[in-house]
């Protein structure tokens, strides 16, 4: 007599509709679980160590509450001259990010860590990134004052979204992948677990 086991559940460490929406695109039968932890940032880390410490950050914490379980937790963030433009906290400084980007190029950086736990503990993880350069048209003071007065830029890294959002007009041209702008590299994840991570990629996208 065969013993059937409990299906892994997989867990999307985020409350971001827009991850929610591309865990959807693929496929994934998942639940969500946002992390709830105060990002520690260390200043001496490269961007994309960044990212990929960040998401480490919340899937750990994540993975505590879960066993048997698949976690998957993501950060973006946005560098301009070597500078980190987070999500703004104020109408102020989101006009002063989009007057930076305007008629420049900066670089949307995804970090995602994947951690597999069993009693508990996790037994089995992988972190990535992926990197996309995004060039801004030129923008006038009206068009920046009217996108942060509808609230939307607020709670995005950069103060701006690619996607179901006003900020899409802004968007001259990108180089890599647009869905890592969108804040999740469905590609790099999808082929690093295939390649690296058997196991959990069968897990993801197989059970």
């Amino acid at each position: 007599m065969s013993i059937k086991t409990k299906k892994i559940e997989i867990i999307l460490a985020s409350a971001s509709p827009r991850r929610h929406h591309l865990f959807n695109q693929m496929g994934i039968d998942f639940n969500v679980s946002p992390a709830d932890i105060e990002e520690h940032v260390d200043s001496d880390l490269s961007p994309d160590e960044i990212v990929q410490d960040l998401a480490r950050q919340k899937g750990e914490v994540v993975a505590k509450q879960f066993s048997n379980s698949v976690i998957i937790s993501a950060d973006t963030i946005v560098t301009f001259n070597g500078e980190i433009l987070g999500k703004p906290s104020s109408k102020d400084e989101a006009e002063a990010m989009l007057r930076q980007l305007s008629g420049n190029e900066h670089t949307v950086y995804s970090g995602v860590y994947v951690a597999l736990t069993a009693d508990g503990k996790i037994t089995d993880h992988i972190t990535l990134f992926e990197r996309t350069n995004v060039i801004f048209s030129t923008l006038e003071d009206s068009e920046i004052s009217r996108y942060v007065d509808s609230g939307s830029p607020m709670d995005k890294a950069g103060a701006y979204g690619i996607q179901d959002d006003a900020g899409a007009l802004f968007v001259e041209s990108i180089r890599g992948d647009y869905y890592n702008v969108v804040g999740f590299p469905m590609n790099a994840f999808y082929q690093t677990l295939k390649t690296k991570k058997q196991l959990l990629f069968k897990l993801i996208f197989e059970s």
